[in-house]
């Protein structure tokens, strides 16, 4: 029996309402619906039976072909966690604003439960950044990231200093309010809302991006995907800390030395789109393109 795990954003009202709908038709089909032990009273209060219940964190989606989330990129980034060492596919159906990773919108419900229904979805694997702290020499952390790890200062007073190292050379020494180590994944999260620059999702890169840095060369770096990124705190500097996929955190002491590279295991995200990512961009932002007319439209006047 195929089995789907369904994740909703709980804080929305609308959202076990919703995924009760989809459940149906999903048993209907004949697949087994499994749902997190936290979010079953929600949705079973919608008048649904015969839900497989399971804890949450990773390992959740072990033995699903889908994790299907109800709810905005925050919920996908849980749901990522969940998926972590199973294989299982993510496909985020958009309650939230933006929505980046999001693949589709509540108002096509019962198409895409036809598509999941059908298999009838692509799978693409999103590179993801492994984290490892050390104090010392002595590794004391190890954690990873979809969208970004971001070292931070813990006191809203003081800034932290960092040495930024790549691939083993020191590069510059920022005193500023954190660091942000991004995926292409996360060029649009975190990353952007900093300064840095966005990345195509099929760009292999890793990105290296100050927040509020007081130093004369502060610019966002775009590395290669082998590179080792790492940041060293440094002097009198206060104890900061580490935020990965600002969802789990870790205090990092004076002395802390973060190594960020390509993570060993990808995110593997459900597409039922093959739209490009410039129109994805265009719409999740409502960029103004007003007056564009494109190269067949260029060619039409030509003739004409």
């Amino acid at each position: 029996m195929r089995s789907v795990l369904i994740t909703v954003h709980t804080a929305r009202p609308d959202a076990a309402a919703v995924a009760a709908t989809f459940a149906r038709e999903l048993q209907k089909a004949g697949i087994e619906v499994r749902v997190i032990d936290s979010e079953y009273d929600a949705i079973a209060a919608q008048g649904i039976e015969d839900l497989v219940v399971v804890g949450p964190g990773p390992g959740a989606a072990a033995g699903c072909d889908l994790v299907v989330v109800f709810g905005g990129d925050g919920t996908i980034l849980r749901a990522a966690e969940m998926c972590r060492g199973t294989g299982a596919a993510v496909l985020g159906v958009n309650l939230g604003h933006v929505g980046f990773l999001a693949e589709a919108d509540v108002e096509d419900l019962h198409e895409i439960a036809e598509r999941v229904i059908a298999a009838d979805f692509e799978v693409e694997e999103r590179l993801t950044v492994d984290v490892s702290v050390t104090v010392g020499g002595r590794e004391v952390g190890r954690n990873w990231a979809l969208n970004e790890a971001t070292v931070e200062k813990a006191s809203r007073e003081r800034m932290i200093e960092a040495v930024v190292e790549i691939d083993g050379r020191p590069v510059s020494r920022w005193g500023c309010d954190g660091i942000v180590c991004a995926t292409p994944t996360g060029s649009t999260a975190y990353n952007f809302s900093a300064g840095g620059p966005i990345v195509w999702p099929e760009v292999a890169a890793l990105l290296m991006v100050p927040i509020s840095a007081h130093a004369l060369f502060a610019r966002p770096l775009v590395v290669s995907p082998d590179s080792t990124l790492a940041i060293e705190i440094v002097g009198d500097t206060p104890a900061g800390i580490l935020w990965c996929d600002g969802r789990r955190a870790a205090e990092l002491p004076v002395g802390a030395r973060i190594e960020v590279r390509r993570g060993a295991e990808p995110v593997r995200l459900a597409r039922l789109h093959t739209a490009p990512f410039a129109d994805r961009l265009v719409r999740k932002f409502e960029l103004p393109v007003a007056g564009w007319r494109g190269a067949a439209e260029r060619r039409r006047e030509a003739m004409s």
